[in-house]
């Protein structure tokens, strides 16, 4: 039997099968995903072949046998394990990133990563600015400010409030006959976007914690939704820190697009856009045609180090 993964809990499957039941699957022995070293390596949205087992009609239960190859996935390093990969979810048609300027605050290098994590994938990025309502003039023009750069570099952004409802229906227009994957830090309102595009889901919220202005993990697992208009979603764990992974170095600028764009003017064919001579990208830079901010996440992406070290706003030091 055919099947689409819709909640991944790292040892059972929650598996859709073509006819639109659902099945508890497992899998037996180790997959090997193309030499992926993955922590799951089941991912929601994975379409695969499973057999239901005999003598459990009543459960639906059944073994996942062969995952069919994938025409994309979000992956990051996992947490605390280096050399270990996560893919948090797998065929999907584009990402919305929840981004907020404070309670808790997204960073512009956490933004760069998953966006060249989904430019290495061909996914597309839709940034989203929520929580809109509760910001003062000068935390607009903050946020005015990062969605206009973003916008320059072809990303659209919408700036939202999940809890009264602004621009949400157009965030659901975008959606119809897609995949949608939603992702952020925790607090970041993922689950009340999801409530307010499809209410009857009813999914868990939390306060942000004031003594860390962070957010408290509401989705534990995964999970794949169907939407009531032509759509499904995919609700993802809060993500703290987000590390690239399989990218070479000489095709990291390939990811930054208003790098890409400028690539053919380097005098050399594989500049890495640091201490070359008549670099077009340092150029661009210096005349204050590339954002700072970007460019510094490009580095630090370069260099391997860890965008949690990192806890200032770049873009403020422009």
């Amino acid at each position: 039997m055919t099947g689409t993964v819709y909640k991944s809990t790292g040892s059972w499957y929650q598996v859709k099968a073509e006819d639109g039941k659902f099945y508890q699957c497992r899998i037996k022995g180790k997959f090997r995903i193309k030499g992926i070293k993955s922590t799951n390596p089941v991912a929601v949205g994975d379409r695969v072949e499973f057999k239901a087992e005999e003598g459990s009609d009543e459960e639906m239960n059944g073994v996942i046998t062969e995952i069919k190859d994938r025409e994309n996935y979000i992956i990051r390093k996992s947490v605390n394990l280096s050399k270990q990969t996560h893919i948090i979810a797998a065929n999907i048609d584009q990402a919305f990133l929840l981004v907020t300027l404070n309670n808790p605050p997204t960073f512009t290098v956490f933004i760069d990563r998953f966006l060249v994590t989904a430019e290495a994938y061909d996914i597309k990025v839709i940034l989203l600015f929520n929580k809109i309502d509760t910001y003062n003039e000068e935390e607009l023009a903050e946020v005015k400010y990062l969605a206009a750069m973003y916008r320059q570099i072809g990303y659209q952004c919408i700036g939202i409030s999940a809890k009264t409802g602004k621009n949400v229906e157009q965030v659901k227009e975008l959606m119809h006959n897609k995949i949608s994957m939603i992702s952020g830090h925790s607090g970041t309102g993922k689950s009340t976007l999801i409530n307010a595009i499809e209410p009857g889901l009813e999914l868990k919220t939390r306060e942000i914690s004031d003594l860390y202005k962070q957010g408290q993990h509401t989705t534990t697992f995964a999970e794949m939704y169907d939407l009531s208009f032509d759509a499904r979603i995919i609700d993802t764990p809060g993500i703290k820190g987000f590390g690239v992974v399989d990218i070479e170095k000489e095709e990291l600028g390939d990811y930054f697009p208003e790098f890409f764009a400028r690539k053919q003017d380097c005098k050399f064919y594989n500049c890495l856009h640091l201490e070359e001579p008549k670099c077009a990208v340092k150029e661009a830079l210096d005349a204050g045609e590339i954002p700072w901010s970007r460019y510094k996440s490009y580095v630090q992406i370069l260099k391997g180090e860890d965008d949690q070290q990192y806890r200032i706003d770049n873009y403020e030091q422009e």
